[in-house]
């Protein structure tokens, strides 16, 4: 399996691990959000203890306003991080 395989396998494990905790086990409501957050970005984020940022966060990725979040809209997330990210260590070098 490829770096990117394992990564994709990867994104879409840690979804389904908070997404199956509470609910529909195909979105992330905002609990469940707030979880995969803190214990997998975390060092990214800092913590999501910000009621008002964790809101924000929320209401941005959900686009249909369903009050969750599904796969589409956290990937939405991760592409926005992996991009500041590898805007971040461009500049560094």
């Amino acid at each position: 399996m490829s770096d990117i395989q394992e990564a994709m396998a990867l994104l879409i494990k840690s979804f389904d691990k908070y997404s199956r905790k509470e609910g529909d086990t195909n979105t992330l409501n905002k609990a469940e959000l707030k979880e995969l957050l803190e214990n997998e970005l975390g060092s990214l984020l800092g913590k999501a203890n910000d009621k008002a940022a964790l809101d924000r966060i929320f209401g941005e990725l959900d686009r249909n306003k369903d009050n969750s979040v599904d796969f589409g809209e956290f990937v939405t997330l991760v592409c926005c991080l992996t991009q500041m990210c590898h805007d971040y260590f461009v500049k560094k070098k």
